[in-house]
């Protein structure tokens, strides 16, 4: 079969990585390292984590508080807003943590965790404040998705510096950094 060749778009990058000087075998980051580097991702996880289990624990709670009997959803107001806050804070639960981890691989560990503590603190009195009443979800809602956008920009400028030096051999956020006067 005819085709186009895919290759040969790729030639330019793939010279480009044979012309780069790769480092001795020494010098080379180790696999066994990542632990030590990505402890306090790994802690902010778990406290994610024992975050959902609260939230969970809350609502087997609040249906014994309000009768209502598993599989049922509804009930009360109070029990409804309840169960839909741990709903949703499980809903984003899966979208926070794939962040938390490109955000720490490719931008930085540090960051990474205190914008994680930061969103876990936010999803918490989202929690809190839903329970109490609906309108009591809104400022903290607002503020965790702010919280995610900001490690979405993060995460994304971390995998373009990443990607930038790995194919051409430039550091985008030195030079940005030098062009800015920083």
């Amino acid at each position: 079969m005819g085709g186009v060749n895919f290759f040969f778009f790729t030639a330019p990058l793939q010279e480009n990585l044979r012309e780069k000087q790769r480092p001795s075998p020494e010098h080379r980051e180790s696999p066994t390292m990542l632990p030590d580097q990505m402890v306090y991702v790994a802690a902010v996880t778990v406290l994610g984590v024992l975050e959902q289990a609260y939230f969970s624990w809350q609502v087997i709670y609040a249906r014994r508080k309000y009768s209502v009997q598993p599989p049922a959803t509804s009930g009360p107001p109070e029990f409804e807003r309840v169960f839909r806050a741990q709903v949703n804070c499980a809903e984003y639960f899966p979208i926070f943590l794939a962040l938390l981890w490109v955000m720490g691989l490719y931008f930085s560990e540090g960051v990474s965790a205190v914008c994680g503590l930061i969103y876990l603190y936010s999803r918490y009195k989202y929690f809190c404040g839903y329970s109490l009443s609906s309108q009591g979800r809104l400022a903290p809602l607002y503020f965790s998705a702010r919280v995610l956008w900001s490690m979405i920009a993060f995460s994304a400028l971390g995998i373009l510096r990443h990607t930038s030096r790995l194919f051409f051999g430039l550091d985008i956020v030195y030079h940005v950094m030098g062009f800015l006067g920083l």
